[in-house]
């Protein structure tokens, strides 16, 4: 038993060793001071949402050239490996063109900067608010807390509505009211509605137009700007002062009913 572990643990097996833990603790050293440098110039750059995939990037590199060097270090027959290698990518090859087709939009979507993280996007009617870009997909956090995975490929080939692009938003509420109503005096009426919310921007100014009609009568449309983070906030503040200020005037909202009439 001790002569087999002395004919192991050569003198050059103990420096082959050695030099394996030397350059381990190298490539570990390497990487993290590449991966300081990147994060320093990503944020500079004002990209922070790319650093994750940037970061995972440069650790895949440093692995395989790790590998290399230890098997180097070691007299293993680099060639042979890779011609293993080589036949087992032939066979995995289709497998792995939906990986890599996601990991080239998935630079895409870096470099495009349609997206980052704490942004709340809708893909494909999937909405939530993102929690990280990595290689392969964009997961995002639903409204109700769950997790939604979407492949980066479908981000890039399909419709990407980004609510939180801008700082600043729009929304619009359709008023139906009744034909007998005074239009006039209805749109003087919307028109004192925003100053009753707090949270509406006064810059850009609202909107308030006629949008066609209805079986009841004529729609009317008010639209208010708000920041993003108040989205919930103006939607509660903006109904209540409608419902308020057209009982006040005692205008009509129409709203679908069903009349039924019996015979005698």
């Amino acid at each position: 038993m001790i002569e087999a572990f002395k004919e192991f643990f050569t003198a050059e097996m103990i420096n082959d060793v050695i030099s394996a833990a030397i350059g381990l603790i190298v490539f570990i050293l390497l990487y993290l001071l590449i991966k300081k440098i990147t994060k320093k110039i990503l944020t500079k750059k004002e990209k922070t949402q790319a650093i994750p995939t940037v970061i995972r990037i440069i650790r895949y590199i440093i692995y395989v050239l790790l590998i290399i060097y230890i098997l180097g270090v070691f007299n293993i027959d680099i060639s042979a490996l890779l011609g293993a290698a080589g036949i087992v990518g032939v066979a995995v090859s289709f497998a792995s063109q939906t990986s890599l087709s996601n990991i080239i939009s998935g630079f895409f979507i870096v470099s495009e900067h349609a997206l980052k993280i704490g942004d709340y996007i809708t893909v494909e009617g999937i909405s939530g608010t993102v929690d990280s870009i990595d290689l392969l997909s964009v997961k995002i956090k639903t409204p109700d807390a769950q997790m939604v995975r979407i492949p980066n490929e479908k981000i890039l080939n399909t419709n990407l509505q980004n609510t939180s692009f801008y700082p600043t938003r729009r929304i619009n509420v359709t008023i139906p009211l009744n034909r007998n109503t005074d239009l006039d005096y209805a749109l003087a009426i919307a028109k004192e509605i925003p100053e009753k919310c707090p949270n509406v921007i006064e810059d850009p100014e609202p909107i308030f137009y006629y949008d066609g009609f209805n079986e009841y009568g004529v729609n009317l449309v008010i639209g208010v700007w708000l920041n993003n983070s108040d989205l919930f906030l103006v939607r509660n503040q903006l109904h209540i002062a409608i419902k308020k200020s057209f009982e006040e005037a005692n205008i009509e909202i129409s709203y679908p009913r069903l009349e039924l009439h019996t015979k005698p």
